[in-house]
This record gives structure tokens, sequence and C-alpha cells, in this order.
């Protein structure tokens, strides 16, 4: 049985008292806490291996060296990749742009036509809008039901009426917890248009949820290492072998060259090495890494089954609360397809002011529009109120969210 008590343990910030209050921390959309065992790796990689990777012929550069390439390793395990299909970047943003500069500007032509959807992160649609901008190509969006589902009739009729070259979609939506059927999605594109390819925003998926690039029929797979309890400023971008011949560098300096004559350079042969111009966040690899292995000790499918019992929770106790009205997939025969993540408006308040009382009783919350503007603005939600999990959330943080939201209804003697 998952026990998250012992989890906590892990975790030296949980131990935090905010304005007094024990820190009950629900805001792992935006960012996961850190383990032990991930602070420690990155502090013994700077007090003892610290050099740069690659060119120096000394103890420490070849230690540095292997702790680069062994981290690389162990990531693209645990996504079920191969070493050379993971080009490492800082965060999922950056992943989403590479896509766009490394691949699609090159094999992307005028008049194709581009496939999102209305719950896309900002870094999963400006990124396409500008190349559709700038390539007079045609971005088109399956809509978001009422329930923060995917109009699946919608999709089939896009695809019979368009010829989709690039689908793009995220695996798990940031504000809504939806998690979207990819691999039909993919499979059913595919067989229509064999030729188009399929990017993933793997951003919210990762944490929760198992994920085998190998098995699934996308192209390209992003990730970041801060929300699945890694550092900051590190991600990484999944690219299907047979793919990566096709696959331009997009940022060119040392490291990534083969040769350099004054007029003219040649690219590394080893993909490794290709697309990490400069010098690489080996820490935050090693760190990386260091997250992989903590979640596999534990077992993805674990986590997975143990964030089904929080978001369920969640919803059970908030659809009970008559102030509160939830966004997104309610219908407990549904729940299974939502994943870290439960949003709500407070009927009569601001959800900046909803996040401002439950930060004063200690519960840390994300309000906002949470980077997806169009699906707020679709629904008329002016901001949200977002409860997000990791490993170490409990279900008696979940009722202490409840409590607090009742100090909301004295303040504004609701």
């Amino acid at each position: 049985m998952f026990d998250a008590i012992q989890v906590r343990q892990d975790f030296p910030i949980l131990s935090r008292l905010v304005h007094g209050q024990p820190l009950v921390y629900l805001d792992n959309a935006a960012t996961s806490q850190k383990p032990n065992q991930v602070i420690d790796a990155i502090s013994e990689y700077y007090r003892q291996h610290n050099a740069n990777v690659h060119r120096g012929v000394h103890l420490l550069g070849d230690e540095s060296t292997r702790l680069f390439h062994q981290s690389r390793r162990t990531i693209a395990a645990f996504f079920g990749a191969h070493p050379e299909e993971l080009i490492i970047v800082r965060n999922t943003t950056e992943a989403l742009n590479q896509v766009v500069y490394s691949w699609a500007d090159q094999h992307l032509a005028e008049g194709q036509v581009i496939l999102t959807t209305e719950l896309e992160h900002h870094s999963n649609l400006v990124p396409w809008q500008q190349l559709a901008l700038r390539k007079n190509m045609r971005l088109l969006h399956v809509p978001v039901l009422s329930d923060g589902q995917l109009d699946f009739l919608a999709f089939d009729k896009l695809l019979e009426d368009n010829e989709i070259a690039l689908f793009v979609c995220s695996h798990v939506s940031n504000t809504l917890g939806t998690r979207n059927p990819i691999q039909q999605l993919s499979e059913q594109l595919k067989r229509t248009y064999p030729d188009a390819k399929v990017v993933i925003d793997g951003a919210q998926a990762a944490p929760h949820i198992p994920v085998d690039f190998e098995q699934l029929p996308v192209d390209f797979y992003a990730v970041s290492a801060h929300k699945m309890l890694g550092p900051m400023g590190i991600g990484g971008l999944l690219v299907k072998r047979e793919l990566l011949a096709e696959f331009s560098p997009f940022l060119f300096g040392g490291g990534m060259i083969n040769e350099v004559r004054l007029h003219e350079a040649s690219w590394a042969d080893d993909i490794e090495d290709r697309f990490t111009a400069g010098t690489p966040d080996v820490a935050g690899l090693v760190g990386w890494a260091a997250a992989c292995e903590y979640l596999t000790q534990l077992g993805m499918k674990s986590v997975e089954e143990y964030d089904q019992v929080l978001v369920r929770a969640t919803v059970e106790k908030l659809v009970q609360l008559p102030e509160v009205e939830l966004v997104g997939i309610t219908q407990d025969r549904e729940l299974h397809k939502r994943v870290g993540a439960v949003s709500f408006l407070y009927k009569g308040v601001h959800a900046h002011d909803v996040g401002q009382i439950l930060d004063s009783e200690g519960v840390a919350v994300r309000t906002g529009h949470h980077c997806t503007m169009p699906l707020h603005r679709k629904f008329g939600w002016p901001a949200t109120v977002r409860v997000s999990f990791q490993v170490y959330n409990t279900l008696e943080e979940v009722d202490k969210l409840v409590a607090a939201l009742d100090k909301v209804k004295q303040v504004f003697r609701l």
C-alpha cells in the first residue's frame, strides 16, 4: 500500500511552517518539491565531481562526463526511450520550440495544417501560432466540451475535412487534469494520414503516470524535470530514432560541432552531442536522474493509483460545497480520466482572493488562468483555483483545504 506519510519524510520543505501553520503544498502542477535524494545528488555533484564535460583530460572531467552520460541513460530508460532519443533542454517550453525550429521549419510548408486543441498550455500553442504565421500555414483546434474532455466527434470531422500534417496535444491538461487519449487519437490520425507527425506535451503526465515512449504512436514527447521531483531549469525532448536524421540543431556553438573552419562548420555525429551546444547542466541532469530513480522505486503504477485516490477525494469533498463550482470532469465513472489536478471557481469571490485566504491557513494553491487563457475565455472563467498533487500529499491535507475554504466564506460573509 502506498505510504505518503513515509514518503513525506524525504521532503525537508514540508516541515516548514507558513504563517504559523503547517505547510500544505497543493501547487505541484506549477512545480513539485524535491526529496533529499535529489538535493543530495546535486550537492554531491558540486562537492565532489564538478568539472566541464568531454574536453578535460583530468579525473574530475572524466567523472563529470561519466555522470552526464549515465544520468541521460537513467532518464531515457525511465521514459522507455533509447538514450539517443533524449535531447536535453531547459524545460518543456524549450523542448516544444525545439520541434518547431529543428524539424517543423524544415519539413512543413505553406498551406499545410497543424491541428491542436483548445485546452493547450500557452507553451504548446504560441510556438505553433508563430510557426503558422511565419509559414502561412493553417492552425485548427479540437474543441473542448463543458466537462473538460475533447470533442471526439469534432476531431473526426477535422480529420475528414482537412489533411493534417501535424497534431499537437497535451497528454494531461495542466488546468483541468484531463487525461487525453493520445494513443487513440494518434493511431486514428496516422491511419488517415500516415505521414503526419504527433507532438505531445507530457509535462503534467510524467509526474503521475507511466510513460513508455517506445510504445506510444507519437513522434515527439516533451517533459520538464521540475514537475516530477527534479530540479528547475532542465527538461527533455524525446524524438523517435527514425526522425533524428531529419532533426537539425538550432542552437550552435561549442560542444555540438565536429569541425569548424572560418566560413563553415559540421555537426557532431553523436546525437547526444549534436543537440548540446555549450556547457550542459550536468548537476541538473544528475538531480533529474535521481528523481527518476526515486519515482521508479515508488513505482509509477502505484504513483498513478495514489494520485487517483487524492483526485477522487478532492472532487467528492468539493462537490458538496454549494459555493464551489468544479470545472472539468466530476462524474465518478469518468474520474479515471482526471490526473493530478482539480480546479474550481468560488462563487462570488475572485480566485486570487481565495488563494490569499488559503495561504493564510498554510495551504498553497495556484490561481489565475494557468497559461490557458483561450480555455478560460471560452467558458467565461475570469480565473480559477487549481489544487494539484504529488506523492507526498495526503487525504488529511485535502481535509485541511476544505477547512481553509470555510474561512473564505467567513471573510466574505457569504
